[in-house]
């Protein structure tokens, strides 16, 4: 018996379900503009997918302006300042030194976990919005992008064959996903990476912050980061090398390497149940380029990745789909195509200067091996004259803080 194929019709077609894709639903909905998104996990696993949890200040303004902010504003943890924690020299205590943003810019970011955006964005477009979000998809595929008609095909959650026709693509598929694949058919991307010799032991525990701004220590023993999710949960991160086995450490060695790096005086470390298994995350940047194929355009993931060091990712995610959003918005009102040219071009100059911070965060603060020439003794020296001039310097304390809280979108 052959299954008919159900054909779908739509403005935009949305690959993935995460901040990038959802985001891009909701702003396309405010204006009135029809959209369809696909996912391949289910609606619970989205949910629970724990990422970032640092949430831009222009990202929070999007959010409120979207109307999708009122359980942020509730839960979310506002913070005005980060604290860089070193040894100013070979042998002394660490110190803190606090950059102050609400000082410097004026502004301070929020923790709000990536999960819970997600949720929140869910709420909003399925449960009081009735629109559609395909979760448990199969088998995507996209065709005709560089035709004014794309389409997407897809196996439904209930084994049912599906094609999309609609006037736009949006790959929200991450990394793995399969649409910068087809913007790189017949050799028109191009992939600028680089790999870092470390990754991160991520634990979240049930343990209440002894402090209320994040931690970024430097120490010899490698990088850690003290973090938070709520006032009962703790969110810690340890450099390991990138290949290292979280089997091989225990929950007290864990807290041990913890307490030795985040050592500071008038510092306490609280410790708690782990609420998750620990887990080890490569640490990479890469950029492709160009963002655009036809009427495929990547967003988020699929077109770049930071290291966590400079909190970039989820919002370089929601500032393309808002460039995309006000692009398909033109276009839809009048034909006009000069958003869809600039796309590309327009999310890249933002997507560089967060690479650097991200590089820069990253370089300054991680421990390299020392047998290499940016972990040597001279490397060492390097890092901390960049930490000790960051911190009594106001124009470069300045500069850390207005990249971290985020630039204006539109400013880059």
């Amino acid at each position: 018996m052959t299954t008919q194929r159900r054909e779908h019709r739509t403005r935009v077609g949305i690959v993935g379900a995460g901040p990038a894709g959802l985001v891009l639903a909701a702003l396309l909905a405010r204006e009135g503009i029809d959209s369809v998104v696909l996912e391949a996990r289910s609606r619970s696993y989205v949910e629970a997918r724990v990422r970032a949890g640092v949430l831009e200040a222009p990202t929070v303004e999007l959010l409120r302006g979207m109307g999708v902010a009122g359980r942020l504003d509730r839960e979310g943890m506002p913070h005005h300042g980060i604290s860089l924690r070193f040894a100013e020299a070979p042998g002394e205590p660490a110190r803190d030194h606090r950059i102050d943003f609400a000082n410097l810019v004026g502004t301070g970011i929020t923790v709000y976990g990536q999960q819970e955006v997600v949720k929140d964005l869910l709420a909003d477009r399925v449960d009081d919005a009735g629109l559609p979000v395909e979760f448990d998809v199969s088998g995507v595929a996209v065709h005709d992008v560089d035709t004014a008609s794309p389409s997407i095909t897809w196996t439904g959650a209930d084994g049912a064959e599906n094609l999309l026709r609609c006037d736009v693509v949006a790959g929200c598929d991450g990394f793995h996903g399969i649409t910068r694949e087809i913007v790189g058919d017949g050799g028109g991307l191009t992939v600028a990476e680089r790999v870092y010799p470390f990754g991160w032991l991520g634990v979240l525990a049930k343990a209440a912050p002894t402090t209320d701004e994040l931690v970024y220590a430097h120490h010899d023993n490698g990088f850690a980061l003290y973090s938070m999710r709520s006032p009962e949960v703790t969110r810690l991160y340890l450099q390991v090398p990138p290949e290292t086995d979280p089997a091989d450490w225990s929950d007290a060695r864990i807290w041990d390497e913890l307490h030795t790096r985040l050592a500071c005086e008038g510092f306490t470390l609280n410790e708690g149940e782990f609420l998750e298994k620990p887990g080890v995350t490569g640490m990479r940047s890469m950029v492709a380029s160009p963002m655009r194929r036809g009427r495929l355009f990547l967003a988020g993931d699929a077109a770049h990745i930071v290291p966590p060091t400079g909190a970039k990712g989820m919002n370089l995610a929601i500032a393309d789909v808002r460039v995309l959003a006000e692009a398909v918005t033109r276009f839809r009102a009048d034909g006009d195509e000069t958003g869809f040219d600039g796309y590309s071009a327009t999310c890249l100059r933002r997507v560089w200067r967060a690479e650097h911070f991200s590089w820069f965060m990253t370089s300054m603060l991680h421990r390299f091996d020392p047998a290499t020439e940016a972990g040597d003794a001279f490397g060492v020296g390097l890092q901390r004259s960049q930490l000790r001039y960051t911190v009594t310097s106001r124009a470069a304390a300045t500069s850390l803080a207005e990249n971290y809280v985020g630039l204006p979108h539109g400013a880059c």
